[in-house]
């Protein structure tokens, strides 16, 4: 379970479509994580890749067999 603190602004908007529709307000918040969840872990763990960059073997080492470990 996860609790989330929205501003007021966001919870009457879900609140009033939720009405509106005859869903829940925990289905619209749920809809909105599901779109946005795979753009979110890309950009981020993008960032992470470029703030620590893992080590790159060549070519030639990888051939040699070379300790790929460290």
């Amino acid at each position: 379970m996860i609790a989330v603190r929205l501003p007021a602004e966001v919870e009457e908007r879900i609140a009033q479509l939720a009405a509106r529709t005859g869903r829940t307000k925990t289905y619209y918040i749920k809809e909105a994580i599901m779109e946005h969840l795979d753009e979110m872990e890309n950009k981020y763990l993008a960032l992470e890749r470029l703030e620590n960059p893992a080590k790159h073997w060549t070519l030639d080492e990888m051939e040699q067999g070379l300790d790929m470990e460290g």
